[in-house]
Parts: C-alpha cells; sequence; structure tokens
C-alpha cells in the first residue's frame, strides 16, 4: 500500500501544478514542450549554501547574460533532502544541444568568463553529477510549457524494474485516464532518463506557483480512487506492485539569482526574476557557463 500512496502523491501533486517544461524563445501561447532536459546537481559543502552559492552562481548569470546567449536554464535549490542546487537547460533536440555547446566553445570571452566560474563555484561543491532526460509525450497529460509564474519545483523519480516498461506504461496510461476523468484540469509531464543514471529512470516534473497547491493537490488522491472504483484499484495497486521498484519526491524552491531566464519572463515579473544581487563585489569576475540533474 506504501507503494500505492507513493505513486499517487507524486501524480496528485503534479494535477495542481506545470510541467517543468519551457520552451526557449517562444510565448507562452506559440511553446511546445521541450524534447530534452539537460540536470545538473551541485551537492554544497557544510555552511557554502544560501547567500555564499548565490555569489558563485551569479558569474555564470551575468556571463550569459553579457554574451547575450539564447540557450536559458532555470536554478533552484532543495527544500528537502541533502543541500543540493539543480539546474535546468532545455533543448529542442539532441542536436540544438550540440550546437549550442560548439558555440560556446568558439566564443572565447564566454568560454573563459565560464571557465572562471565553475573554479570559483567548485570550491563550494562536494561534488557534480548530470543526467539528460527526453521527454516522454505518451506519458504525460497536457504538460504546460510557461514556468514564469512559477515558484516551486517538485521532482519525483520513479525506478521501474528491468523487465517490466509494458507493466510500467499500462500504469501510467491507467493514471492518465483516472486524473484526465477525476480532475479535468490536471496536467503532468514526464521525462525518461536516457544518460547519467540508472536504466528505468522517469521523471516527473511539476512546478507550483505557491504550495498551498501541493495542500489541495492531495484532494485529488481521493478523486482519483473514487474515478477508478474498487476493481480498478486493485489492478492499478498490482500494477504497482509488480513494475515499480521505488519512487522518491523532492521539493527545490526557484532562486532567480542562480537562473538565467528569457526577457520575457523578468518583464512578466521583475521583482522576482531581476532581485538585487545578492553581493556585489562578489559577481564582478568573469564567469562560465552552465550547461545544464535531479
Amino acid at each position: 500500500m506504501r507503494k500505492v500512496t507513493s505513486f499517487l502523491l507524486g501524480m496528485s501533486l503534479a494535477v495542481a501544478c506545470a510541467c517543468v517544461a519551457a520552451a526557449q524563445e517562444k510565448s507562452p501561447e506559440s511553446a511546445s514542450v521541450p524534447k530534452v532536459l539537460q540536470i545538473t546537481r551541485e551537492f554544497v559543502k557544510p555552511g557554502k549554501a544560501g547567500m555564499a552559492h548565490e555569489k558563485t552562481e551569479s558569474l555564470f548569470v551575468e556571463a550569459m547574460k553579457r554574451a547575450k546567449w539564447p540557450t536559458y536554464y532555470l536554478g533552484m535549490t532543495s527544500l528537502s533532502g541533502k543541500s543540493r542546487a539543480l539546474f535546468l537547460t532545455w533543448y529542442e533536440s539532441f542536436e540544438a544541444w550540440q550546437k549550442d555547446g560548439d558555440a560556446v566553445e568558439k566564443n572565447s570571452t564566454l568560454s573563459a568568463a565560464l571557465d572562471h566560474a565553475a573554479m570559483t563555484d567548485g570550491e563550494l561543491l562536494d561534488s557534480v553529477d548530470q543526467g539528460v532526460f527526453a521527454f516522454r509525450e505518451e506519458m504525460s497529460l497536457r504538460p504546460r510549457t510557461d514556468l514564469s509564474p512559477m515558484r516551486y519545483v517538485e521532482a519525483t523519480l520513479f525506478h521501474v524494474r528491468p523487465g517490466k516498461y509494458k507493466e510500467w506504461s499500462e500504469l501510467v496510461k491507467m493514471a492518465k485516464a483516472g486524473y484526465e476523468k477525476a480532475v479535468p484540469d490536471a496536467h503532468w509531464g514526464m521525462y525518461e532518463e536516457l544518460y547519467g543514471g540508472d536504466g528505468g529512470t522517469y521523471l516527473l516534473l511539476s512546478a507550483h506557483k505557491t504550495l498551498a497547491e501541493i495542500d489541495r493537490g492531495f484532494a485529488d488522491d481521493k478523486l482519483f480512487e473514487a474515478a477508478m472504483g474498487e476493481d480498478g484499484m486493485t489492478k492499478f495497486s498490482e500494477l504497482i506492485a509488480v513494475c515499480l521498484e521505488s519512487s522518491q519526491q523532492q521539493l527545490f524552491a526557484i532562486n532567480p539569482r542562480m537562473s538565467y531566464v528569457q526577457d520575457e519572463w523578468i518583464k512578466a515579473d521583475p521583482k522576482f526574476w531581476k532581485p538585487k544581487p545578492a553581493a556585489a563585489s562578489a559577481a564582478r569576475a568573469p564567469a562560465e557557463e552552465k550547461k545544464t540533474k535531479p
């Protein structure tokens, strides 16, 4: 029963919020969900989080701004688990990712700034790792594309047992059908980790304007169960037991000082997206690019 609860928790929290996919240089109305998501995790040394880490991360942001770079990323800090920061960079394809990397290498000014920022930031970190995820449209339900008004992100990792992809697909299909019926405004986005982690890893990313949305999300479990009925929930539970090895939810707060976002986002809410510098003196040196895992 614990796994049933855990699976429903991940889905229900996604219902009240938006998918963390955001299209680059497009208006929300014309945006599409990016197909490739690169995520960098930085595990911070004890006592080095907060303002200290914001100072070094601002070097990356300032370098990207000076170069007027067209690739954006979202930075956030952990509210649960080990102290860490996540950086999400989105691309329309793997080809677009390669072109972005090639362009950075050819830009000597930006490359030098990013190298400097990486060395400065590295002194605060215990470790860094990266993962590359691909959008799974058939496992997503009406994912949103505009994250500009969002302030919190939840990451739910699902680990599927080897050889149980068929059952996993059926499980997600049932979840989609149930939430679509029970909660008409339900929406989420699902990504599969292709590189950097164990096989069978799926990431459900969702964003919130306020944490009150999490409170409301819990109520959707009961609506879902009612829509599924007793027989449906029995099958649902059986599929979870067969295919799901584990799941984990983590909560993060979006940090504007660690994010490099579109001008449209800043204009929409300058008070949030353009805060006063954490410390002006720390951001004067040249900076390094954030190629952006959970």
